[in-house]
């Protein structure tokens, strides 16, 4: 018999998370290198990823490759995809964590830029990296994306319709890439509710507490670290059978 922990391990495995520097990406980053897995950090700040490279590889004692990426821009995403296949040969992970809901106004003063920039970043860098690396991992030994999207994808409100867009798309892009590179390649998606992460600092968080206690099952908001087991299970093989599935991870929004 398997010992079902075991199908959680990701030894020797190489995981490429995009927004790998913070939040729920840094969760991601070591939970991944917990069990072995080498990881490829990737955010738009080389800092943050180096620092963390450095604290992961001493930590766990894997490889931790930092990389400065602008997942919104087209053209950064294959050199990306080159370099860690220099590097390793292979991915077998993919995160497409990064994402952003910048603030407006009101919904007739967004821009052409404001709006392009929240789907180039939420669903045109998805889009792209899933269809780059997907097509490789098709053609060596196979692996999983996992995409990160948001209640707002389906229960969007008037502060976040562009991102609430995005987010719908990526849920749908996640079904349509599952169907398009089985059945070696599995894709997913987490599609998380509110964690309180370094972001949530900007929030009302009293507004919000009282929000989430009585709308949530749970009553509260996430703590990234509660991240992390969805985050493996499509990861490893313990999902071997699982493919084109959107899982809610929001506290029982």
């Amino acid at each position: 018999m398997i010992d079902p922990l075991a199908r959680f391990r990701l030894d020797d495995r190489v995981a490429i998370i995009t927004g790998g520097s913070r939040g729920l990406g840094r969760e991601m980053v070591h939970a991944f290198a917990s069990v072995g897995c080498n990881v490829v950090i990737a955010s738009r700040k080389i800092e943050n990823c180096q620092a963390l490279a450095v604290e992961v590889e001493e930590r766990f004692g894997v490889a931790a490759v930092p990389y400065a990426c602008n997942v919104g821009n087209w053209e950064e995403l294959g050199p990306l995809v080159d370099a860690v296949y220099e590097r390793f040969g292979k991915a077998d992970v993919l995160v497409n964590n990064a994402g952003m809901s910048p603030l407006f106004d009101s919904i007739e003063d967004i821009s052409e830029a404001l709006y392009d920039k929240v789907f180039a970043v939420n669903l045109k860098g998805a889009f792209r990296l899933s269809a780059l690396v997907g097509s490789r991992m098709a053609a060596l030994d196979g692996g999983s994306i996992i995409n990160v999207s948001s209640g707002a994808a389906v229960n969007s409100q008037p502060h976040i319709v562009p991102y609430a867009a995005a987010k719908a798309g990526l849920n749908s892009i996640t079904v349509g890439f599952a169907r398009t590179f089985g059945p070696k390649v599995r894709v997913n998606c987490i599609m998380a509710g509110p964690f309180l992460t370094d972001i949530s600092k900007a929030w009302d968080l009293e507004a919000f507490h009282a929000r989430a206690a009585e709308n949530f099952a749970l009553g509260r908001g996430g703590q990234p670290n509660e991240i992390v087991g969805a985050a493996l299970y499509f990861a490893s093989d313990a999902s071997s059978f699982t493919t084109g599935s959107v899982l809610a991870v929001d506290g029982g929004l």
